[in-house]
């Protein structure tokens, strides 16, 4: 009975790894046999770690974050701005799910670097208790027309479903709210996890960036699986200082992370980073990010070298507003419906 779990837990690694995963702290589910449920495996995990610790607590130490035995108490100040910022990105959080967007992914090769990178582009779109991922040629436009309605009918089926009120609705968004519950309470976490370090100011534009630097509090005593990778993570954030949203984070793995007990490792070295723009006042939104994992599964190796591009970031509102712009969009397609 071992063996056959271990199998299947490999397989689930595996199809996290694969999955061109959108947003950061993402849930990723499936209408009409789209990919369902949230992945917590390497990738997902990772994503967590790295992010989150945007809202851990700064310290104003003028001493390597390294050296510090025992967290500094934060001056109120400090703690209010960094609470801020995390009540901001628990709000985008919520505001992206009412935004449709583009994502295009690069795919490097590992072991070949003059092989052209493997591009792959979605239409991502909300609806309702997660996001329908629809393929698009490489230049962002529907791949035919006909594969293209077929996309976009399904989607109009999971928004009109949505929008309904019924115990499969109540069920699938109460599930929706654990998650988001279980994501938020991570976040929290991080204000006793981490240290962080203002180390200086940058211009992005004619915006001004406050740096952090950011080292695991050695006080800070995990109660989770989620939790205990905060202390193999370290990084760099940038807060915009006029609206005290995340810019940008890069962070990287300071020891190699197991998954599922043994059935997979993320190797110390592995990196991410992710910027972010004000799509509209108020808005802060994924531009771009990168991962480079590298781990193995098994005793195979593993990795995942990827740059992924947001754009034509468009509110499409709930699923009750939206599915009249589907509709809407369909019907142009139907009474022209010539390939692009």
């Amino acid at each position: 009975m071992l063996l056959p779990r271990i199998i299947d837990r490999s397989r689930n690694v595996e199809k996290c790894l694969e999955s061109k995963f959108n947003f950061l702290f993402s849930m990723i589910y499936t209408y009409g046999g789209r990919l369902t449920g949230r992945c917590t495996s390497l990738r997902s995990l990772l994503l967590v770690a790295v992010l989150v610790l945007l809202v851990a607590k700064p310290v104003q130490s003028q001493e390597p974050a390294a050296t510090v035995a025992h967290p500094v108490p934060t001056d109120a100040p400090t703690s209010a701005l960094f609470r801020k910022v995390l009540d901001n990105q628990k709000r985008m959080d919520l505001a992206m799910e009412q935004f449709q967007r583009t994502e295009r992914t690069e795919i490097r090769k590992v072991g070949n670097t003059s092989a052209p990178s493997e591009v792959k582009v979605y239409r991502v779109f909300p609806a309702g208790t997660g996001m329908d991922k629809m393929p698009l040629s490489s230049d962002g436009k529907p791949i035919n027309t006909q594969s293209y309605i077929a996309d976009l009918e399904k989607l109009e089926k999971a928004l009109v479903w949505a929008a309904q009120r019924g115990a499969a609705q109540e069920e699938a968004y109460a599930k929706a709210e654990r998650k988001r519950k279980e994501r938020n309470d991570l976040l929290d976490a991080t204000h006793e996890a981490f240290i962080f370090t203002r180390v200086g100011e940058e211009l992005r534009s004619d915006r001004k960036l406050i740096k952090y630097t950011l080292v695991p509090n050695p006080d800070y005593k995990a109660t989770t699986r989620n939790t205990m990778i905060f202390q193999k993570v370290r990084g760099t954030v940038w807060i915009d200082e006029a609206t005290s949203q995340l810019a940008r984070i890069d962070g990287y793995v300071t020891e190699d992370i197991s998954i599922a007990l043994f059935v997979a490792k993320v190797y110390k070295g592995s990196h991410f980073m992710q910027e972010r723009y004000e799509v509209e006042p108020g808005l802060w939104l994924p531009s771009f990010q990168q991962y480079d994992f590298d781990g193995r599964k098994f005793f195979v190796p593993i990795a995942i070298h990827e740059r992924t591009f947001f754009s034509n970031y468009q509110r499409v509102g709930l699923p009750s507003e939206a599915v009249a712009a589907v509709r809407a969009e369909l019907g142009k397609l139907k009474a022209s419906p010539a390939d692009p």
